[in-house]
């Protein structure tokens, strides 16, 4: 069985930085896409972070280029996110995500086959 699971959110200020972690179980990944998405309160889900199989692309969200990179060991099947220059709009459920094959670095929820149960980001003013 396929296991996502998310580590280290937690409530910071503006400007502080967190690194976000995700550990894959039950499969390797090491051939698929990962990402990160997010969800505010009365918000939908949005794609943050993309990263290709072999981390030779990523795609941001415009909002976090610049300020957030996203990472993977394909040893230790792990995506990370770093997030830097945190703010207030950055506070939702982060959500790591993965392909079960791909070569892209998909954006969009249901290019997604399997999703972690998320970590809460709370950045405050």
């Amino acid at each position: 069985q396929v296991h996502l699971v998310e580590s280290g959110g937690g409530l910071v200020q503006t400007g502080d930085s967190l690194r976000l972690s995700c550990a894959a179980s039950g499969r390797t990944f090491s051939t698929a896409a990962m990402g990160w998405f997010r969800q505010a309160p009365g918000k939908e889900r949005e794609f943050v972070a993309a990263i290709r199989w072999n981390g030779g692309r990523t795609r941001y969200v415009d909002s976090v280029k610049g300020r957030f990179t996203v990472s993977r060991d394909n040893v230790k099947n792990t995506v990370y996110l770093q997030m830097n220059s945190l703010k207030p709009e950055d506070t939702a459920v982060y959500y790591c995500a993965a392909q079960s094959f791909g070569l892209g670095t998909p954006t969009t929820n249901s290019e997604y086959d399997y999703w972690g149960r998320g970590t809460q980001v709370t950045v405050s003013s």
